[in-house]
């Protein structure tokens, strides 16, 4: 697999790159000071991972993510940088980690080993889920479109209820707030459902759906999510985590706090094991 690391600093940029080259699942690392010579690089080459830092002079880190993915939207991301204050306007772009420098080799190799899991034939997962931040669904690495946007919304409600049915009506009450699901509105529903199905069913994922007794409900275990693997304890997924949960959907937010103070505890009870020690 084949990674850039852009960083204007020349030294410490030849400092990640020989750190990478050390990392087994990495074929080949190319380093860049400047980010248009690694888009340059990108448009023409495969590259299934970039480490990337945030303070840049002719173009930021986080605009440098935003351009990559929307030429490879399955590219791991990981910014290392020397400022914590742009943990969370990273988020935006969904990276795979977050680092500071000055970085320890072996959290650097664990965190892309972490970003490359599941990559070994240079193929992201089937069908990845992402919540954290804004809600997307890829699949084989390319975000999937939606004809209508509340059938994304649904999707996401759906993902949130972790493979509980939902009926229409609830699932209504989430999708409009002020509005009363009188006989115009079922029709609406019914509508959003079609084109849900239908927007699944195209790009080959249908199975991850299911409508049955007049409930609806996703299939947690045909999906890779960052959701259900926080829940379960992953303590890399815990770390990606910057407080943003599906933040394009008011309904979202109870989730969002509970999985605030989840990592809050986590973060408190390593810090006794540590302090044990």
């Amino acid at each position: 697999m084949n990674a850039i690391c852009v960083d204007d600093e020349a030294q410490f940029l030849r400092h990640v790159v020989d750190s990478c080259r050390k990392i087994r699942l990495l074929k080949s690392v190319r380093g860049f000071t400047r980010p248009e010579e690694a888009l340059d690089w990108v448009r023409k080459n495969p590259a299934d991972l970039a480490i990337l830092d945030i303070n840049m002079p002719e173009m930021t880190g986080l605009e440098l993510a935003r351009r990559l993915r929307e030429m490879n939207p399955g590219m791991a991301i990981i910014f290392l940088t020397a400022f914590s204050r742009y943990a969370l306007d990273a988020y935006e772009v969904h990276p795979t980690s977050y680092l500071l420098k000055p970085f320890d080799q072996g959290r650097l190799i664990r965190e892309v080993e972490y970003a490359l899991f599941g990559r070994e034939a240079g193929k992201p997962p089937h069908i990845a889920v992402q919540t954290f931040g804004h809600f997307e669904i890829l699949v084989d690495g390319q975000t999937l479109a939606f004809r209508r946007s509340k059938s994304k919304e649904l999707l996401a409600y759906l993902v949130d209820r972790r493979g509980a049915g939902v009926t229409r009506q609830d699932a209504f009450a989430a999708l409009w707030e002020d509005r009363v699901y009188d006989a115009s509105m079922q029709k609406q529903m019914d509508v959003v459902i079609r084109s849900l199905r239908d927007t699944l069913q195209s790009s080959g994922i249908g199975e991850i759906f299911e409508l049955k007794n007049r409930n609806l409900r996703i299939l947690p275990e045909l999906i890779d999510c960052d959701l259900y693997r926080f829940l379960e304890g992953d303590e890399k997924t815990v770390n990606t985590f910057f407080g943003e949960y599906m933040s394009q959907y008011t309904w979202a937010s109870s989730t969002e706090a509970r999985l605030s103070l989840l990592q809050s505890r986590k973060q408190e009870e390593a810090a006794l094991a540590c302090g044990s020690r």
